[in-house]
C-alpha cells in the first residue's frame, strides 16, 4: 500500500479516559437543560473564574447575548458542557506573554468536548482599589500569579505585597468584600464595574500588547466546509526514530497545508519510553503527544490525504492519533 496513495481510507482513534468528580459555581436547575435557543440569543457559555473574569469577555466576544456561566476551575467547564448543563464553553489556552496554559492542553484529552472556534482577548490589567483611596495608600495588591508577573514593574514602583487569589475577579470579589482601604486589586474594567471597586489605573502590564488566545468548546464538532478558512487539531505520540517528527509534518508541507501551533507535552500516562541502546543498556527518555494546529479544513481532500499519509507510512504508535477537532478560523466567530 503506498502511504502517498490519494484515496486511501484512514480511521482515526479516539481516547476518551473517566471523567473526575467537579464543582460548579451555584446552582443549575433542570430548566437550564432546554434554556438555548437556535438562533443563539439564549446560548449557555460556561467559562471559569467569577463575573468580571477575562474568560467571561471572551464568551461574550464570541456570543453577545449569551448568558454566562461561571465555573470554579477548569474541570468543572468541561463537565458543563459533557452534562447539557450549558451548550458551549470557553477555555483560555495561550497567552503572548505567558505561553500556553498546559493544564488545559492536558483536559482537552481528558474530555468528550470538540473545538467549534477560538477568540482572542486583548487584556487590559487595571489596579482598582475602594472607592476614594489613591494607588500611592495601597500597601498589598490581590490577583491571579500571572497578572501579578505580567504587571511586575508597576507593582514594584508602588512597594506593594503582591497576594494572590485563583483569578482576577475573584480579587476583585475579595478587595470589596473585605473593604480594607490599603488593598487592591489587579482585575478588569467590569470587574471594577460589577463589584463597586475605582480605577486607580488602566493598562499597568508591563507588555502593552497582552492577549489571550481562548477556544470555544462544544459537545458536537462543526461539520466544517471549504469555502473559507478553518483550523483543525489534532493530537498524536510517535514511534522512536531519527528525522520522525520531521517526517510527520512534511506531510503537510507537500500538501501546502501551513501549521499555526506545535506543542509537545509529555505523556502523563507513559511519561517514559524505553530505548535499547547496544552500547550502554537500556535508556530512557520522555515519550511525548505533539499537539498541531493546521489551516485548512477536514472537508479538503488535502487535510484528508495528509491524515491518511502519516497513518500509512506507519509514523504513529497505537492509539496514538488522540482526537481531530474542527473548527472556523478565528475572525470567522
Amino acid at each position: 500500500m503506498s502511504c502517498l496513495m490519494p484515496g486511501e481510507d484512514f480511521t482515526l482513534v479516539v481516547v476518551f479516559p473517566l471523567w473526575p468528580t467537579f464543582h460548579l459555581v451555584g446552582p443549575l436547575s433542570a430548566i437550564d437543560l432546554s434554556s438555548s435557543l437556535s438562533d443563539g440569543s439564549k446560548v449557555r457559555v460556561a467559562y471559569q473564574g467569577l463575573p468580571g473574569a477575562y474568560s467571561e469577555a471572551a464568551a461574550l466576544r464570541a456570543y453577545p447575548e449569551c448568558e454566562t456561566v461561571p465555573c470554579d476551575e477548569f474541570e468543572a467547564v468541561f463537565k458543563a458542557v459533557e452534562l447539557w448543563l450549558v451548550d458551549k464553553a470557553v477555555l483560555p489556552i495561550e497567552n503572548s506573554v505567558g505561553g500556553s496554559i498546559h493544564r488545559n492542553y492536558d483536559l482537552l484529552l481528558f474530555h468528550r468536548l470538540h473545538i467549534v472556534g477560538e477568540v482572542q482577548v486583548v487584556v487590559n490589567h487595571c489596579l482598582l482599589g475602594l472607592p476614594g483611596v489613591r494607588k500611592e495608600e495601597l500597601k498589598r495588591v490581590l490577583s491571579h500569579p500571572q497578572a501579578l508577573d505580567q504587571c511586575e514593574m508597576t507593582l514594584n514602583k508602588l512597594g506593594v505585597t503582591k497576594v494572590s487569589t485563583n483569578d482576577s475577579a475573584g480579587a476583585a470579589q475579595i478587595t470589596a468584600a473585605e473593604r480594607v482601604r490599603d488593598t487592591g486589586a489587579i482585575a478588569s474594567v467590569r470587574a471594577a464595574e460589577i463589584y463597586g471597586l475605582d480605577v486607580l489605573a488602566e493598562r499597568i502590564q508591563d507588555d502593552t500588547d497582552n492577549i489571550t488566545r481562548f477556544l470555544i468548546l462544544a459537545r458536537e464538532p462543526i461539520i466544517p466546509g471549504s469555502d473559507r478558512p478553518h483550523k483543525t487539531s489534532i493530537v498524536f505520540s510517535l514511534e522512536e526514530g531519527p528525522g520522525v517528527l520531521f517526517k510527520a509534518l512534511a506531510v503537510f508541507a507537500l500538501r501546502n497545508i501551513n501549521l499555526s501551533k506545535i506543542e509537545s507535552r509529555p505523556q502523563r500516562y507513559r511519561p517514559l519510553r524505553i530505548v535499547d541502546d547496544s552500547n550502554k543498556g537500556s535508556a530512557k527518555y520522555f515519550d511525548y503527544l505533539f499537539y498541531v494546529d493546521f489551516e485548512a479544513s477536514m472537508a479538503e481532500p488535502r487535510a484528508q490525504y495528509a491524515l491518511a499519509h502519516l497513518q500509512a507510512c506507519g509514523l504513529f504508535s497505537i492509539c496514538s492519533l488522540l482526537t481531530l477537532k474542527g473548527r472556523a478560523a478565528a475572525d470567522n466567530c
